[in-house]
């Protein structure tokens, strides 16, 4: 295309794809009580899963977000569902040793059959489906190491993984650009817009207290419990859970410490023929690859559209900067795309962490899980759910992610100034396929 301005459709949206058929809308009519049970600060997977369990074990549950309910990230994902856990068994095992390493896994594992049980017990209508993830090599080097990780087998995580070849590569994927790959069978999709409203009204309906664009100024210890003081009036709760993930600020130092927040950006095609969309994604599974700058993609769930996503700036950008970007990107992979223009660009805040593992914990009646890495439609649910199980006193044991240091660095307060430089770093890396 000529330029970038040629990139984009007629009736393009700067907004999420997955908001067209769940509209983000603030509640203006909700008021702020003066005393809560528990106090939720996030109202994405992560709080409203938390909420669910605390609510129905007959808590009085107040969440409270700074924007409409589910406007992060929670929305703004790709809608893939993974194991989640992105160190390998063997690396795991170098780190915490191997009964460690098992346990770290089998969270994994329980997050995704965390999501399938939740949506099917709950009956939420959000195109859910069983689809499996290929993961393609990027150069030749990349296949032999998925394919010696592969024969690494440990007791009590079996994936049902399988090796692609780059000669069988077109039965999964129609490009040339991968050296073949790995399917992981029992991944998962959704559409996280559907998701996220159906579990809002699972959370309503269990008696929590949903109240949106009521940003929480200070958070202050108290011998009862805790003073929240927010933009709609003060509000003392005996317990608090954060549930801000990527969002996580100076309210929760310590926890903003941790988390290093990074934007990921996703682009929505126009609409594509049905046989062009076959041959591209004949099998319909979610895709990723093994780049450092990793892309995710997949096709919507009516087939019609391609929703991709990656990183693609040093620093963070404006998504109808990085669309461009992403569309580049994809025709790189599929020439024949050469002509598709973008019909959503958006960007959504993640958060990573030093030792790329998700963390959980408890302090003096302070609940905390985040750090999903990019993980966290399975991941942010599962652990939402355990950290309101706790907070509700009918299940303490957090699980292994609560077991690990949860690391920072020195003079990092939550700026990721490394940002730029590391992303350029591992572009080179990309590049010599290291």
């Amino acid at each position: 295309m000529a330029n970038s301005s040629d990139c984009f459709s007629l009736d393009f949206k700067p907004a999420p794809y997955w908001w067209d058929a769940s509209p983000r809308q603030a509640d203006e009519t909700a008021k702020l009580p003066v005393n809560a049970d528990v106090v939720i600060i996030g109202s994405g997977y992560t709080g409203l899963h938390a909420a669910v369990q605390t609510a129905r074990a007959g808590l009085d549950t107040v969440v409270v977000d700074a924007e409409p309910a589910g406007f992060g990230c929670s929305t703004r994902n790709g809608g893939q569902i993974s194991t989640s856990v992105k160190p390998s068994f063997s690396t795991l095992t170098r780190r915490y040793g191997e009964e460690r390493a098992i346990s770290i896994l089998k969270e994994g594992q329980a997050s995704l059959d965390h999501v399938a049980r939740f949506v099917g017990q709950e009956k939420i209508e959000c195109d859910f489906g069983v689809v499996g993830r290929f993961h393609g090599a990027h150069t030749a080097g990349q296949y032999n190491k998925l394919a010696r990780d592969y024969e690494i087998r440990h007791p009590g995580f079996e994936t049902g993984a399988f090796m692609v070849s780059r000669g069988n590569q077109h039965s999964e994927l129609g490009t040339d650009a991968y050296h073949g790959g790995i399917v992981f069978p029992r991944h998962a999709s959704i559409d996280p817009g559907k998701y996220h409203s159906g579990l809002l009204g699972v959370a309503r309906s269990a008696g929590a207290n949903i109240i949106s664009q009521c940003r929480v100024e200070t958070l202050e210890r108290t011998s009862q419990g805790f003073d929240v003081a927010t933009s709609k009036g003060r509000i003392r709760a005996n317990k608090v859970i954060i549930a801000t993930n990527g969002y996580t600020g100076s309210l929760t130092p310590w926890q903003q410490r941790r988390v290093i927040p990074i934007g990921s950006y996703v682009i929505a095609t126009e609409e594509i023929p049905a046989a062009v969309m076959d041959r591209l994604f004949p099998t319909n599974r979610v895709l990723s690859d093994t780049r450092k700058l990793v892309y995710y993609y997949r096709p919507s769930p009516d087939r019609k559209r391609i929703l991709f996503g990656g990183r693609v700036s040093l620093q963070e950008t404006d998504p109808r900067k990085s669309g461009p970007k992403l569309l580049a990107e994809l025709v790189r992979l599929f020439p024949e795309l050469a002509q598709t223009r973008i019909s959503h660009s958006w960007a959504g805040i993640v958060a990573f962490t030093f030792d790329t593992l998700m963390h959980c914990g408890e302090d003096n009646n302070l609940f905390y899980a985040m750090g999903y890495c990019g993980s966290g439609v399975g991941m942010a649910g599962y652990l939402g759910s355990r950290i309101g199980l706790a907070a509700a006193g009918i299940d303490k044991d957090l699980g292994a992610f609560s077991t690990i240091p949860f690391q920072t660095r020195p003079f990092y307060t939550g700026n990721p100034w490394f940002l730029g430089p590391s992303v350029a770093m591992y572009r080179l890396r990309d590049r010599l396929g290291l």
